[in-house]
């Protein structure tokens, strides 16, 4: 019987290989651990402070030529986001699963916006991030209709805590596909008419609970054993998978695509998140306001609206 025999070299790359597998992380170093949670609770404390050289409220100059797509915008920050550009005269498309409720908003919003100058420009478009297949229909009609996308605000998110895993039908961890597959998946596939509108953006909202987060590119849907499912687990992941991904795109995008890709970290916001946290912990978040914003003070408003400005300033230059 044939053996197969190994020069020196391929030994030596054999055992580099198994050393390399054994000394792979699969969870965080403790360091790492207490470095991210610092990172957590000094954003609670001292966010306020951070945000307090932004004008508040941040008025926008006329968007009338921006076309902008803000998903997750029948609640919380979308919900504010996609109001502000509308008043300042951007088509705003709210890409959401409920389209019910956006439509009242919307005549909410036009009843509030009377007399105050043109009717303010929005459409709903149905988005459901737990079915690809729905991210693939939406990105398909946008781009039918050949016109521009200068702004895409990935802002739908979920994270469902204390809940047991559950996975979607594409056969993912929900974390992960609603908080980054979906809306990769969406940014890639709206990439022709963000070229049309260049320069454009896309901005992924985002959560400095990624700071404790870890990613196992071999076992995203954490099912192997290797570390313990929680709600907490899952967020943490999908949302620094997030980073990750926004992080490779930026790089890889040509720069004559004139395409910007940010994330942005709200901070310790007070949105429909924590309306699955247990009584005490909402409790607990009434309690602090001082140290929490809001939907209409976040600070990621302000930040998505001098990203605004400053994307407008590209556009007239």
């Amino acid at each position: 019987m044939a053996t197969k025999s190994y020069s020196l070299g391929e030994v030596e790359e054999e055992e580099e290989k198994k050393q390399k597998q054994q000394r792979k992380k699969e969870a965080l170093g403790w360091i790492e651990w207490l470095r991210g949670w610092f990172c957590v609770i000094y954003e609670m404390l001292f966010q306020r402070i951070m945000a307090s050289h932004l004008q508040n409220p941040l008025p926008l100059p006329p968007a009338n030529d921006l076309s902008c797509i803000v998903t997750g915008s029948t609640s919380g920050i979308g919900r504010e986001i996609a109001r502000q550009l509308a008043e300042a005269g951007a088509h705003v498309v709210m890409a959401v699963r409920n389209t019910k409720v956006a439509h009242e908003l919307i005549q909410k919003w036009q009843n509030e916006w009377s007399g105050m100058g043109l009717p303010l420009n929005l459409e709903v478009m149905e988005l459901d991030l737990l079915s690809l297949d729905s991210v693939a229909r939406f990105a398909e009609a946008w781009n039918a209709r050949l016109g521009p996308l200068h702004v895409l605000i990935n802002n739908a998110g979920i994270f469902s805590i204390g809940e047991p895993q559950k996975f979607s039908k594409d056969g993912y961890e929900e974390h992960m596909q609603v908080n980054q597959l979906a809306p990769a998946l969406l940014s890639i596939l709206l990439l022709p008419s963000l070229i049309r509108g260049s320069p454009s953006r896309i901005i992924n909202v985002n959560s400095i609970m990624h700071s404790v987060g870890f990613v196992d590119v071999e076992d995203m849907n954490i099912v192997s054993g290797k570390r313990k499912y929680t709600s907490l687990v899952g967020y943490t992941s999908s949302k620094l998978a997030h980073v990750m991904f926004s992080s490779v795109l930026h790089k890889r995008l040509p720069s004559e695509a004139g395409i910007s890709v940010l994330c942005v970290s709200p901070g310790i916001v007070q949105t429909n998140v924590t309306r699955d946290l247990p009584k005490i912990v909402q409790a607990a978040y009434h309690l602090i306001p001082y140290f929490t914003f809001n939907a209409q003070e976040v600070r990621g408003v302000l930040f998505l609206r001098q990203q605004i400005l400053r994307f407008q300033s590209t556009v007239s230059c």
